[in-house]
């Protein structure tokens, strides 16, 4: 039994007192009675040599009731000293249980990738860690090409499939240092930070490149191309609505291409009363 000091011993003592007063309560009896057996009753009158003639507590009962005293309150101890450890462990699993939580409201469930909540908290990190000298923070919103004819004619379960290959895909593309996120349906978000125009340009090529060839599950193959719009920040934007707004003009614009491609940001082609579509 591990040793805890007066205080400790008195914290939990307040921290349970329903228990520790019915442990005192026992015990205090369990004595009580101890002490009125020994009064009237003759406990060593096996050991005559032990036993008084008068029916008082001869020396030796008394030592028997002060080691049952002893050996109650290192009961009463213990038993403390337990709870202190149980209410320890429910701690740290209701710790643990909150983290395993918290991760799961962080993620995708079909994917397994960083979801909304996540990317948009790690964008807004970026957005207040400025990128070094020359560089930008750059972030891309991917939408998939033909994937709606993909659950229009397959169904549902087949489109989870062709999404998951899809992200296989772009896993191995990914940089390890990007975050990337799924925002739902067939969207996605790439967040890379300190980069310049060219590695953005790079970046990007590379999912696009991932789509390159046709998607292939459970024997059916399935032609899917993705629309890439960027923003570089803060040139873009200096906060979380503008980026994100200035990312979908960008990918819409690569929407209206007839294949994959990579659109940039640019003020200039921004076209007032296009539908953007929120992401917030």
């Amino acid at each position: 039994m591990k040793l805890v000091g007066p205080k400790a011993l008195v914290q939990i003592i307040a921290d349970h007192p329903r228990s520790s007063l019915r442990d005192f309560t026992l015990l205090s009896g369990f004595m009580a009675f101890a002490v009125l057996m020994a009064q009237h009753y003759d406990i060593f009158a096996f050991i005559v040599a032990l036993a008084e003639p008068k029916r008082e507590i001869s020396p030796a009962e008394a030592v028997l009731l002060v080691c049952l005293a002893v050996g109650c309150v290192c009961v009463f101890v213990a038993r403390r000293i337990k709870e202190a450890r149980n209410d320890g462990a429910q701690q740290t699993t209701l710790e643990y249980e909150m983290r395993a939580l918290r991760a799961l409201a962080m993620q995708d469930p079909l994917t397994s990738l960083p979801n909304r909540r996540a990317l948009l908290l790690a964008l807004e990190a970026a957005i207040q860690r400025p990128p070094v000298d020359g560089q930008s923070h750059a972030f891309f919103l991917l939408d998939l090409n033909g994937f709606k004819s993909v659950n229009d004619i397959y169904g549902h379960s087949v489109g989870d499939r062709v999404l998951q290959a899809v992200v296989e895909r772009f896993r191995r593309v990914a940089r390890s240092d990007d975050l990337f996120a799924r925002l739902g349906g067939d969207e996605f978000a790439v967040l890379s930070c300190n980069v310049d125009r060219a590695a953005a340009r790079a970046i990007g090529a590379r999912f696009l490149s991932a789509l390159h060839n046709e998607v292939r599950t459970e024997g059916c193959t399935h032609a899917v191309g993705v629309a890439i719009g960027a923003a570089l920040f803060p040139g873009d934007g200096d906060t979380v609505e503008k980026i994100l707004r200035h990312a979908d003009v960008a990918m819409y614009r690569a929407k209206s291409e007839s294949r994959s491609s990579l659109v940039f940001f640019d003020s200039s082609a921004h076209v007032p009363g296009m539908p953007v579509k929120a992401l917030g």
